[in-house]
């Protein structure tokens, strides 16, 4: 398949143009790229009529087969990878490794979604009835999915929702919705029409589609604010939500941590995609008695790491995906030179085109400050020096999120002790990030509502039916 444009959507199978087009532009250039199609209202209605049209049939399609698709679907998107990966590169800025592994694991978590199964539970089989419960699907979701991770983040949903027998209406953000047009066009040769809509607008384009009377279900990734919108949007017509929300995931790292083992992973736990991923470490509480050489390990490493292009060879760390959220970045770090707080490294924008943070590492800030208490989805680390665990467990745990969260150490078991207590919807040991199809995934406190993964996640997608037949 192509992976110039023209870009359109997918509405019952078939390629919409829209009325009218945006732009879309190179985060690393600021050059325009392509035009996506600014949907109408009405071509939402369409998109919606379609996927409500397209539910009987794919609803009563035997688990097998939609299996069979899906699996199907996630390796047709491993056929084109390098497409994907260069296009989504162009939108999104990451470098082109980064860009490989996410349609890879695109495709993966379509492959994994695909093996999980709906449960039934007999609750009773006696003389008198027999009673089990089952997992239906709800109807027409409404996927809403972020500009850090486009494709990855809306398999996600994709996967677990068409699976449980529900059709979708697929959005992408508009800073990134070439590549997930790209998808749409590619499934529509696979799925029946109308099981998988994608359609690309504006900002007013995400509140249509969460009010609208017509869809029954809600999927969000994205900010905390935004998620609330959301919410109450939904309530109107009671639709279920799932809210994959933002964190201010901690990391504590524990006294006996190797400096010279934990340097480089801890790194990345911070800076991955540029720090733009909603479980990446956001505060880095460190044992005093290993903070001054795991500062001058960060420090030297992030020395090592080429920013630049996503699409030049050697670049490691890419640009801010858009400018506003460039804007946000830039000043949190105003605030923090203002305040007089110890840059590390970093702490300057380019100045060229292109919207570049250099890796900015702030030494043992106050925990009261903005660079603490806020997510900054960014290239901006603080480093905070602790005494005592249970201190840093409080101040881990005082936060209005919960998302993710780490702790590291040489004693695993003390190190699991401490991930026991951290308030959050995942805490890993020793590593960070890693996810999968098989496991549920999602925040407590004000990082969402629901779970992604497994079959929790996949349960997401579907009412409960007791049925009960009385014997004679």
């Amino acid at each position: 398949m192509g992976f110039d444009g023209p870009f359109t959507m997918t509405i019952g199978g078939r390629a919409v143009a829209g009325d009218a087009t945006f732009d879309v532009v190179n985060p690393a250039t600021e050059a325009v790229i392509g035009a996506a199609p600014d949907a109408t209202r009405a071509q939402l209605d369409n998109a919606v009529a379609a996927a409500r049209a397209a539910f009987p049939g794919w609803a009563a399609t035997p688990i097998a087969e939609r299996r069979a698709l899906i699996d199907r679907l996630g390796d047709a998107v491993m056929a084109e990878i390098d497409g994907f990966k260069r296009l989504l590169t162009a939108e999104q800025g990451k470098p082109h490794a980064d860009a490989q592994n996410e349609i890879g694991g695109a495709a993966l978590w379509l492959k994994g979604a695909a093996t999980l199964d709906l449960p039934v539970t007999v609750n009773e089989d006696s003389a008198d009835r027999y009673s089990e419960t089952r997992h239906v699907p709800i109807g027409v979701v409404g996927a809403i999915a972020p500009w850090n991770f486009p494709i990855v983040l809306a398999m996600f949903k994709v996967g677990p929702a068409l699976l449980a027998g529900n059709t979708m209406v697929l959005k992408p953000s508009p800073f990134t919705p070439l590549t997930t047009l790209k998808f749409g066009e590619l499934a529509a040769t696979i799925l029946p029409p109308g099981v998988l809509n994608v359609i690309s607008g504006g900002d007013a384009l995400g509140p249509w589609l969460t009010e609208h009377p017509g869809i029954d279900k809600v999927s969000f990734t994205g900010s905390t604010a935004t998620g609330r919108r959301v919410m109450q949007s939904a309530s109107a017509t009671l639709k279920r939500v799932t809210l994959e929300l933002g964190g201010n995931d901690p990391a504590i790292v524990l006294p006996d941590a190797d400096v010279a083992a934990v340097a480089e992973k801890l790194f990345w736990a911070a800076f991955a995609n540029n720090g733009q991923i909603c479980i990446a470490t956001k505060r880095m509480y460190v044992h005093e008695d290993i903070y001054e050489p795991l500062k001058e390990a960060l420090v030297a490493y992030a020395a090592t790491v080429k920013v630049g292009d996503g699409s030049e060879q050697g670049t490691r760390l890419g640009p801010i995906n858009n400018r506003p959220q460039y804007e946000r970045v830039l000043d949190l770090i105003r605030d923090a030179k203002e305040r007089g707080y110890t840059f590390l490294t970093g702490g300057e924008a380019s100045g060229t085109p292109g919207y570049f943070v250099p890796v900015t590492i702030i030494d043992n800030p106050p925990e009261d400050s903005r660079i603490v208490q806020e997510e900054q989805f960014g290239p901006v680390l603080p480093l905070l020096k602790f005494r005592d665990v249970e201190d840093a467990i409080a101040r881990a745990n005082a936060s209005d999120y919960g998302l993710g969260a780490s702790v590291w150490g040489s004693d695993e078991d003390a190190a699991f002790a401490v991930a026991e207590r951290i308030a959050s919807g995942t805490v890993w040991v020793n590593e960070t990030q890693h996810l999968t199809p098989l496991a549920a995934f999602g925040g407590v406190k004000q990082s969402g509502v629901g779970v992604e993964g497994g079959v929790e996640g996949l349960l997401e997608y579907t009412n409960v039916k007791t049925l009960v037949r009385r014997r004679q």
